[in-house]
């Protein structure tokens, strides 16, 4: 058959060719050209009908195999998405069928109402009074920038006055025996109000330092013409024009609302306010939360109640059954969360108060190492611990190591500050959880070396590590309260 094909193919172009040399041959000049290109054209017309001219194998790698090149799994993607949807649809399903809608706004708004008073909600109080502190600071800070009190005071004033702002709240807390939720909330804000705190004093440090160097050396008179554009790198010599003049009620209550944790005499600052964002950001923020709250109630609280039987019995397998059972909604809600927080409610800030550094995350879903996905989530506690923590122990002295482990446990003790007080037990898990990414650090560093690999153990530290955590007080808050 491929005979007879062949035959019948060659003389198919055989009949062809004299139309094609007299087309070709038509124009008077060029004719020798002409001839050549029809032979050519011819054998390339005969290669290609010949079977034995093409030939089926080359040598080429398995698209699977890594020496391949090939990169696009895309459809894998869709697939695993359309898995994702399937599953959880199910899941969904299954919980409707077992427990019916469990979701009530009504009931948020009358549990959220009936514990709103002073001993089951401090934080009202509480932050109020928290101004008698910061008023104190800016005081504080007046007089040392006149000269009325010593360095020294103020190493040893703003150290104790932090611990003080810090532990009051917690006494105040494990006293009125307030509603977890409503103590957390207001811990959280006296934790943001000293991190500001020692951010602002720590600025005003410097640039007293820079006043003084720059009078004992006699240069700075003819900097003061010098204009500051908002959001320009500041430097020492312009410290010598803002300070003082920056130091004001005003600019002091902006640092704390704006979103961010680290002080700066000047701010970047944004022309105008987009009501089209505003709008945006304020629809996301009410039905994110809403959506969050909605989960937590019809989800995550059946199986954090059916999973206290198997962590009581020290059922392992049954513990290992619930804990991935609770993953998936978690991190689900983590996610949320994290939107929720860091585009919505911190870009809705920015945007009232005119604050144009709207850099609050990276690209923390491709860490390929711990550190890197600490440094990326929560952009203003990386700021933070990078500048009021790392660099002034790298500039004393101290490794690179010690500075990662000092930050690590600053990290750890404000974890468990926030819920440790509020639950009224200290069990340390948090802690446990924060510190234990030093370790996991160095296996995503130097085991696996990034790449896929340690972007897969970021990915399982947050889908195992935060269920694991929420069960253990769970289950520890079960058996004070109830057992």
């Amino acid at each position: 058959y491929h005979y007879l094909s062949g035959s019948m193919a060659t003389e198919t172009v055989q009949r062809r060719r004299p139309q094609q040399q007299s087309q070709v041959a038509a124009p008077g000049d060029g004719g020798s050209m002409s001839n050549g290109s029809s032979r050519e054209a011819e054998k390339r017309i005969s290669q290609k009908n010949d079977p034995l001219s093409r030939p089926v194998h080359r040598p080429q790698d398995s698209l699977f195999s890594s020496s391949s090149g090939w990169t696009n799994y895309r459809g894998f993607f869709n697939l695993s998405m359309l898995l994702l949807v399937v599953s959880n649809g199910r899941v969904a399903l299954e919980n409707l069928i077992k427990y019916g809608v469990l979701v009530s706004p009504l009931e948020w708004v009358r549990v959220a109402v009936a514990d709103f008073s002073f001993t089951n909600c401090p934080n009202v109080a509480l932050v109020l009074a928290s101004n008698l502190v910061i008023l104190t600071v800016f005081v504080t800070e007046r007089l040392l920038e006149r000269g009325l009190l010593p360095e020294l005071f103020a190493a040893i004033f703003y150290p104790l006055l932090i611990c003080f702002h810090l532990i009051v709240p917690v006494g105040v807390t494990l006293v009125l025996q307030g509603n977890p939720l409503y103590s957390s909330g207001a811990l959280m804000i006296f934790v943001i109000e000293s991190l500001k705190i020692v951010s602002y004093v720590h600025v005003n440090y410097w640039c007293r330092c820079a006043v003084r160097a720059a009078k004992n050396a006699a240069a700075g008179g003819k900097k003061g013409e010098e204009k500051i554009v908002d959001g320009e790198q500041l430097t020492s010599s312009d410290a010598l024009q803002l300070y003082p003049s920056t130091l004001t009620l005003s600019n002091l209550y902006y640092f704390l609302f704006a979103p961010t944790l680290c002080y700066e005499l000047v701010f970047p600052r944004s022309p105008r306010r987009r009501k089209s964002f505003l709008i945006k950001r304020t629809a996301e923020l009410i039905f994110l939360m809403f959506l969050m709250l909605a989960l937590i109630q019809q989800w995550v609280v059946p199986l954090v109640k059916n999973s206290m039987a198997p962590f009581s019995d020290m059922n392992i397998s049954r513990m290992v059954e619930r804990v991935l059972k609770l993953a998936v909604p978690n991190l689900l809600i983590w996610l949320i969360f994290f939107y929720t927080l860091f585009h919505s409610a911190l870009n809705l800030v920015a945007e009232i108060l005119c604050f144009a550094d709207r850099e609050f995350y990276r690209d923390f879903w491709n860490a390929e190492s711990i550190q890197y996905f600490w440094k990326t989530w929560n952009i203003p506690v990386h700021r933070w611990a990078l500048r009021h923590i790392f660099m002034p122990m790298m500039r004393n002295g101290y490794s690179k190591k010690s500075a990662i482990v000092v930050v690590f446990f600053v990290s750890a003790f404000f974890h468990e500050y926030l819920i440790s007080a509020p639950l009224h037990m200290f069990r340390l898990w948090a802690y446990y959880g924060m510190m234990a990414q030093i370790p996991l650090s160095f296996v995503t560093d130097h085991v696996v070396k990034g790449g896929r690999a340690g972007n897969i153990v970021v990915w399982l530290s947050l889908i195992l590590g935060q269920p694991m955590s929420i069960l253990m007080y769970v289950h520890d808050w079960y058996l004070i309260h109830y057992a």
